[in-house]
């Protein structure tokens, strides 16, 4: 069992969520139950798989979860996006936090290939 406290990914992740919810802050408030609330799910959603992943027991069943996360990970890059084409966050930032999800889902990849190997 892996103790996801250790792993770099997941304190990557925690901090993108961070930060998708300081860009939230700033959405309108009719925003609150459709884009805020999925951007938020999204983003949680994860560091949430990696940890599960974990502590699920076997490497399968973490392979499992980090796919989950990195598909998490590419729904918050796809909302970012929306979010900018709508105007509800600045193209710059939206570059920036784009391209910290794909930093983060280069990295979940780099473990999963590392686990398959290793197998």
């Amino acid at each position: 069992m892996v103790d996801f406290k250790n792993l770099k990914v997941w304190h990557r992740a925690i901090d993108l969520a961070i930060v998708v919810y300081e860009v939230i802050k700033g959405f309108p408030k009719e925003e609150r139950y459709a884009l805020t609330d999925q951007l938020r799910r999204a983003s949680v959603s994860v560091f949430s798989n990696i940890a599960e992943g974990c502590r699920s027991g076997t490497d399968g069943e973490l392979i499992y979860f980090l796919g989950k996360a990195r598909g998490s990970c590419a729904e918050a890059e796809a909302q970012l996006i929306f979010a900018g084409r709508v105007g509800l966050v600045d193209e710059s930032r939206v570059t920036k936090l784009t391209g910290e999800c794909e930093e983060v889902s280069r990295m979940i990849s780099g473990y999963i290939k590392y686990l398959k190997e290793k197998k």
